[in-house]
This record gives C-alpha cells, sequence and structure tokens, in this order.
C-alpha cells in the first residue's frame, strides 16, 4: 500500500495541496551502475501505513498539518532531453499553484532541470547538496549532462546564489578549483561537526544523495563511498535547517542493490523530515 505513512490524500478529491510528489524513474545518466530508475517506485513501496505513521519527530503530523498528493512518475521515455523538460514543466506547473515539489529520483542529473524550473521562480535561490560526490565534473565521457555534472551546470548558469555542500569524501583537483571560483561551502565527511546548525536566508533548495551516507546506513545505491554520515547525523542536521525549502530531491536509491529495503526506508524517513519541516520550520 503506496499512502506514504497514512498522510496521502487523493487528487481527485482536493482543491488545494501544499505538498507534491513527482517520481522521475530515469537513470540514462549514470556513468557506472544503472538502477536508479526504480528508486521512486521502492520509496512509494516503503511508504506503506501498514508499518509508517505520518508523524515526524518533530511533532508534524503531516496527514493533519499537510495536504500531500502525487502526481506519479514523468514520463522517461525516449530521449533524455525531453524527460528534463517534462520535469521542468511538471514543477513548474506545482510551483505555479503555491505546492513544494518532492522529487524522487532516479539518477542525480535530474538536479539540474530542476533546478532550472525552480530557479525561474525563486530568485536568489540557494541550495543545500548532501553526498559523497561534488558533481561539479565539466564532463564524464563525453557527457555534459551526466549524473555527475549537474552542480557543475547549475553555477555555470547562474541558477544559485549560494551553494553548501555537505559530507563530500571523494573529488579532484580540478573540482575543488571550481568550488574556490564559485565560492562553494564545502564540509567534507572527515570534518562534519558534532552539532551542525546551517541557515539561509533565500529560499531554499535541497537536494540528498543517497551515498552521502556510510553504505551501512544506504547500501541501496549505485556508488559505495564509504567513511559516509549516519542516518542521525543527517537527520539532526535537517532537524536543527533553518531555511524555507521551496523544493528538495531524494536521488540514487538503486533498489537492486537494497538489502531488505534499508536505504528506501531511510529515504522515507527523510522525506517525512523534510516534508515536516516545510510545514512547520
Amino acid at each position: 500500500m503506496t499512502d506514504f505513512g497514512g498522510a496521502l490524500k487523493n487528487l481527485a478529491q482536493v482543491k488545494n495541496y501544499n505538498l507534491v510528489i513527482i517520481g522521475v524513474p530515469f537513470d540514462e545518466k549514470s556513468s557506472y551502475q544503472r538502477g536508479a530508475a526504480g528508486g521512486p517506485a521502492a520509496i512509494r513501496r516503503a511508504s506503506t501505513g501498514k508499518c509508517y505513521n505520518p508523524d515526524t519527530e518533530l511533532g508534524v503530523d503531516l496527514a493533519e498539518d499537510s495536504v500531500l498528493v502525487d502526481l506519479g512518475d514523468v514520463d522517461t521515455a525516449g530521449d533524455p532531453l525531453r524527460t528534463f523538460s517534462s520535469l521542468e514543466e511538471s514543477i513548474t506547473q506545482v510551483l505555479s499553484t503555491g505546492a513544494v515539489p518532492i522529487i524522487l529520483g532516479g539518477d542525480h542529473s535530474i538536479t539540474y532541470p530542476a533546478v532550472r524550473a525552480v530557479a525561474r521562480k525563486y530568485q536568489p535561490l540557494d541550495l543545500l547538496h548532501l553526498d559523497a560526490h561534488p558533481d561539479m565534473y565539466q564532463e564524464l565521457y563525453g557527457d555534459r549532462l551526466s549524473h555527475a555534472c549537474p552542480m557543475a551546470r547549475i553555477l555555470e548558469d547562474g541558477l544559485i546564489k549560494n551553494l553548501v555542500q555537505i559530507g563530500i569524501r571523494s573529488t579532484t583537483p580540478e573540482i575543488k578549483a571550481m568550488t574556490e571560483k564559485y565560492k562553494v561551502k564545502t564540509i567534507e565527511a572527515k570534518d562534519f561537526p558534532e552539532k551542525l546548525q546551517l541557515e539561509f536566508t533565500n529560499p531554499l533548495y535541497l537536494s540528498l544523495d543517497l551515498d552521502v551516507f556510510d553504505p551501512a546506513f544506504a547500501p541501496g545505491v549505485s556508488h559505495l563511498e564509504p567513511g559516509g554520515l549516519t542516518s542521525r547525523q543527517v537527520l539532526d542536521l535537517i532537524h536543527s535547517l533553518r531555511a524555507r525549502i521551496v523544493a528538495f530531491d531524494l536521488v540514487e536509491l538503486n533498489p537492486s542493490h537494497d538489502l531488505a529495503g534499508i536505504t528506501a526506508a531511510l529515504a522515507f524517513k527523510l522525506l517525512k523530515e523534510i516534508a515536516g519541516k516545510i510545514v512547520k520550520p
């Protein structure tokens, strides 16, 4: 039963909503292992109210305090550029209603078109990026739209004012030079403080790649990178965040590698807690 802990409302029966699920079953820009296209379905399966309730740790009852609907999946058949365009259109439509899009990937390439759509409505826009990797390659294997490149495209296009990256533990000298050029604030996994509280004065897009976690907490990803963050560290960061979140994505869940659904369960937990912060920041 896919009902997001009992919080999901029937789209046909509500006139107004403030949180909208959009699935993007797409992994054609993955550079190593495919499987992230199964991410949206895996998160929806894990969301069953038979196992979870709609209450968050900070006391938000998503069933009572929000109107959460699911628009289903973006059409990912055919050309990747068409997929990106369809995603932009879907997000633009959601934003026009005043709701917050919750985007379920899919590989991390989808963040570039998603931020493009959000940046058209919100300027200046800040971006909080949780990941093992900076995703700032100029190109990877000749592809400038690879899942290893979205932050490079976002920065080059001037879509955001500030980029903060958390959990990084795999980078290159070239990428470090780019972080200096664009004044990116980076907190690597090895430097993650005991209590980290971030504050953003501009509207915030939050992009969370599940490989930010140590593989012990999130084995269901395509790029296992040991030495990552714990689930508690990231949840505490979300709970202490001071920001107006206007959109967020959860990406790179690969259910074909997910032992006992551990990563999908974590993804749903993150969705609940981030949604709760949006409802009552």
